[in-house]
């Protein structure tokens, strides 16, 4: 078979290679950067197939042919090989590393978690590599759960599921345009997820029959996480970044036939408000691909929870481009506003300090003002 893969950037050389291995004819086309095989060249000629991201306009001319054409979803589903007995692909607009890591922790068995933090051996948690979570990224996890012999996989999947997985979770609700603005995000995960063998979503999206919703399986009271037959406590379903991944991730063990009561001892990840000491100085780290607005002002209230005799030095901004959904400049002004910290150090990805620098510039700051560091920068890490 002819195919064609667009954008290299976002998993299609991992799909091209599959495809190679696979034995068909491929092209590979970087959409967007503009090097390596031309557009005009693909043009001439012929597919019998075409295989896109979700994300790509569907006006570009190479997708208004007489080819079919499939996502880079669907494509990843086809050449999935091999799968351990339980999958569990993770996608939404927010808490999808937090909710992988938590699900991940329900299990005693063999297996492996594949997040934008990295893709992990457990129960060691001997990290394999670091990958992006484009859907073709799920290949090389499924490749690493076969050579550990694992029993489960849990991936974490941008913009919708491949559909290869015993469970589909959805995150949250929350919708953004994607395609330059002419597809719903939502629209797209929820059609993804239709292909999985069970569904699990939050409530506030269509159900398709058979689905399961998170708030009928769990509810939470203050620091306990609830469900017909349990419950546990853990501090951090107080906080609204924690409380909503760790429902959903206790009702995912309940679909699975697993304990959600091993939550209990579920600890903050770094990135995702993990609070430490360093050099004498409190830092409360928030930042990480979904950091927000809100996320921002829920991460101040803690900390000043935790130290309320300090001020805060305030590292904030936006790092990396390829994050889906942008902290904007008008809502960064605005939570520096509502925060009023002592010092604030910005961060950009058109210039200036990057993360790792303006990180170092907040401990001496911190220093000088007898303050603590709030960490709220947009970036993958």
């Amino acid at each position: 078979m002819k195919v064609l893969v667009l954008d290299t950037i976002h998993g299609g050389t991992i799909l091209a290679e599959a495809l190679l291995r696979n034995g068909d004819d491929v092209d590979a086309l970087d959409v967007y950067r503009g090097v390596g095989l031309t557009p005009e060249e693909a043009a001439s000629r012929q597919y019998d197939l075409i295989t896109s991201p979700v994300h790509l306009d569907p006006a570009y001319p190479l997708l208004n042919t007489k080819t079919p054409a499939i996502s880079h979803h669907e494509m990843t589903r086809r050449l999935a090989g091999p799968l351990p007995k339980t999958v569990i692909e993770v996608t939404g607009a927010r808490g999808k590393t937090t909710v992988s890591f938590a699900i991940a922790s329900l299990f005693t068995t063999k297996g492996v978690l594949h997040t934008s933090r990295g893709t992990y051996v457990y129960p060691d948690g001997t990290m394999l590599w670091k990958k992006s979570i484009t859907p073709a990224s799920v290949l090389l996890a499924a490749g690493g759960a076969k050579t550990h012999h694992a029993e489960w996989l849990v991936a974490e999947v941008s913009a919708g599921v491949t559909g290869i997985g015993t469970l589909g979770v959805l995150t949250s609700p929350d919708d953004y345009p994607i395609a330059a603005g002419k597809k719903s995000a939502l629209a797209a995960k929820l059609e993804s997820l239709a292909k999985c063998t069970t569904v699990l979503v939050p409530k506030g999206v269509p159900l398709k029959a058979g689905w399961h919703v998170i708030d009928d399986l769990v509810s939470v009271e203050g620091d306990v996480l609830s469900w017909n037959g349990g419950s546990f406590r853990n501090p951090l379903l107080t906080l609204a970044g924690y409380r909503e991944p760790l429902k959903c991730a206790a009702a995912a063990g309940l679909l699975l036939g697993l304990d959600p009561g091993r939550l209990a001892g579920f600890a903050a990840i770094e990135g995702r408000m993990q609070y430490y000491i360093e050099d004498g100085v409190p830092f409360l780290d928030n930042a990480n691909s979904g950091t927000t607005k809100a996320t921002t002002l829920a991460a101040a209230a803690y900390l000043r929870n935790l130290v309320p005799n300090k001020e805060i030095v305030l590292v904030i901004g936006e790092e990396h481009k390829a994050v889906c959904e942008g902290f904007l400049d008008d809502a960064i002004r605005q939570t520096i506003e509502d925060i009023s910290p002592v010092q604030t150090i910005a961060v950009s990805k058109t210039g200036g300090l990057n993360f790792a620098d303006a990180r170092v510039r907040a401990l001496s700051l911190a220093k000088e003002h007898n303050a603590a560091v709030l960490l709220a920068v947009k970036t993958w890490r």
